[in-house]
């Protein structure tokens, strides 16, 4: 039996499939190496380092956002890259936790074009350089900060507390004391992620329209 080459693409993709399985805590090169069936030293002819490795598994989540074509209008573009970061980043939640953290960049020549599309149509929004660095930064942590949530809320039991949060605010705000939660709370205690990412996308979307020249 041939075995099969060996790749920097399949190293990383073995190693994006065994931290969605076992989380970054587990991760070590030996283990990967018999994941793949091969020994530890051979991946260092396609990884460098683990920071190598991290950095190329923050990349494969950026490679996999579809780049629009840039024929389409600025906000249609907007909105695909920003919901196909949000899809990859739920999708691996260990690994946005590595570039949230910082500890990982997106160094690969397919990243860089998702970022550079996201960028051509911000500035094709009619935004200056500053207010186009900004946008982008608003539009990518918008998609860290809704996978985090989403992800942090299906994770795990809450910890044990003598009274349940929600019970506690549903006590505490009144209609004489805090009307505006106390009127709001059913809505903010019926969390739905995904419908809460669309509308800040939407917002943001919306509020950059209004800079266009």
């Amino acid at each position: 039996m041939v075995r099969e080459t060996l790749t920097r693409a399949k190293v990383l993709d073995a190693a994006l499939a065994f931290v969605d399985q076992h989380g970054m805590a587990a991760l070590s090169m030996r283990k990967l190496a018999a994941e793949l069936g091969v020994e530890a030293m051979s991946l260092y002819n396609h990884v460098r380092n683990k920071g190598d490795l991290l950095d190329g598994l923050v990349a494969r989540m950026f490679e996999a956002v579809p780049v629009p074509e840039p024929v389409a209008p600025w906000d249609v573009r907007i909105r695909g890259l920003v919901e196909g970061l949000y899809v990859q980043f739920r999708q691996h939640p260990a690994v946005l936790r590595t570039l949230v953290a910082q500890q990982a960049n997106p160094r690969s020549p397919g990243a860089l074009k998702v970022i550079d599309s996201m960028l051509g149509a911000l500035l094709d929004a009619g935004l200056d350089d500053v207010e186009t660095v900004r946008a982008y930064r608003s539009l990518t942590g918008l998609a860290f900060g809704a996978a985090l949530t989403e992800e942090t809320g299906l994770a795990g039991a809450p910890l044990d507390r003598a009274e349940p949060v929600d019970d506690w605010f549903r006590r505490m705000a009144t209609p004489s004391t805090t009307p505006s939660l106390h009127r709001l709370l059913p809505v903010l205690t019926d969390a739905d992620c995904r419908q809460d990412f669309e509308t800040q996308l939407d917002l943001l979307v919306s509020a950059l329209g209004t800079r266009k020249s």
